[in-house]
């Protein structure tokens, strides 16, 4: 296992970290089992959010008494200095510590600059300051958010989607943010549950030297996976490097990544779900997808009103009425036996 070094922050650690959205979905007890393990197994960084419910505090609980010994990354969505200042406070409360080592700017919708109107860069330099938080950086889904903050001289790290199914702008902000010396942490390394061979997508970042994946995990299967990794870390074979070039072919083009950025919807359309439920039904296949409950979720997309709210808040400029629409035909052919997956 290769160590990254995230730019000029000087922080070095395993080239496997942990994302820690998905340990809100589970006990506080199974949380805190899953980290400590992840910690014995050689994981050092941790990201979290004041977004993802109470995941910072079975951080904080996991970690207490051994903060020194780990790296943790955390964000606000504020977008005021009075919401900044409450959203840091509670963190560095639900954490168990006095500073983070890596404070983000949540999903930016622009580069945050001193001078703007919001003052939200001047808080992260009074928090730096103030000794609250180590490092200043920004996590977008926007391509041109992220390159403009990874230019800026402003940020130390920046976080964005990045997988193997990478377009060439997202392989550009890689560069740029090794020419810059800013730290590129990779968010959705498996492509919001599209990517199912862990294997792959390993081999692949291992490719990227300066590249940091947090990978989301919930369950201790889905740990003891990557903590394998550790003693045996793919290599990028000729067998691999065939697969993920069958994988670009065949999701090339418009697919939702899963982000939710879209929601709410207006009809109450679980749009992160339904508008890729074609590629789920095939590369996560499981008799769930056609239960009740979405069978419900799926009808609802009859009901769009086509006010495309959803298509203006989408990072990824999709058609996402069309997307749906595409979706729903699909799925109604599969439930009617006209198509198998």
């Amino acid at each position: 296992m290769q160590n990254v070094t995230l730019g000029r922050t000087g922080i070095t650690v395993p080239q496997n970290a942990f994302g820690a959205l998905p340990i809100q979905r589970v006990p506080e007890e199974t949380a805190i089992r899953i980290l400590r393990a992840a910690y014995e197994g050689g994981m050092r960084l941790f990201d979290t959010a004041r977004a993802y419910t109470d995941s910072e505090e079975k951080l904080g609980a996991a970690f207490e008494g051994m903060r020194d010994k780990v790296y943790i990354t955390s964000k606000t969505q504020a977008k005021n200095a009075e919401d900044f200042w409450k959203d840091l406070e509670t963190s560095l409360k639900n954490l168990r510590t006095d500073y983070i080592d890596v404070y983000q700017l949540h999903c930016a919708p622009k580069c945050f600059r001193p001078g703007d109107d919001s003052g939200l860069y001047e808080c992260m330099l009074e928090a730096k300051q103030q000794g609250k938080i180590r490092h200043i950086g920004l996590s977008a889904h926007l391509i041109q958010v992220a390159l403009e903050a990874a230019d800026s001289g402003l940020y130390e790290t920046v976080q964005y989607p990045f997988s193997y199914l990478a377009s060439d702008r997202e392989f550009e902000l890689v560069r740029k943010c090794a020419e810059n010396e800013v730290g590129f942490i990779a968010m959705k390394g498996l492509a919001g549950g599209l990517i199912t061979r862990s294997e792959a997508a390993m081999a692949f970042i291992r490719t990227q030297p300066n590249v940091l994946p947090i990978w989301g995990i919930q369950r201790e299967q889905e740990l003891a996976e990557w903590l394998s990794y550790f003693e045996k870390t793919p290599e990028m074979t000729d067998e691999i490097r065939s697969y993920i070039e069958k994988e670009r072919m065949e999701l090339a083009g418009e697919f939702c990544r899963g982000c939710g950025y879209c929601m709410p919807c207006p009809a109450d359309i679980l749009i992160n779900n339904c508008a890729r439920m074609s590629l789920m039904l095939r590369r996560a296949p499981s008799e769930e997808w056609l239960s009740d409950f979405w069978q419900k979720e799926m009808k609802k997309i009859e009901n769009c009103i086509g006010c495309r709210r959803c298509v203006s808040r989408c990072p990824y400029s999709l058609d996402t009425p069309n997307l749906l629409k595409r979706n729903y035909a699909d799925y109604r052919k599969v439930l009617a036996g006209e198509v198998t997956v």
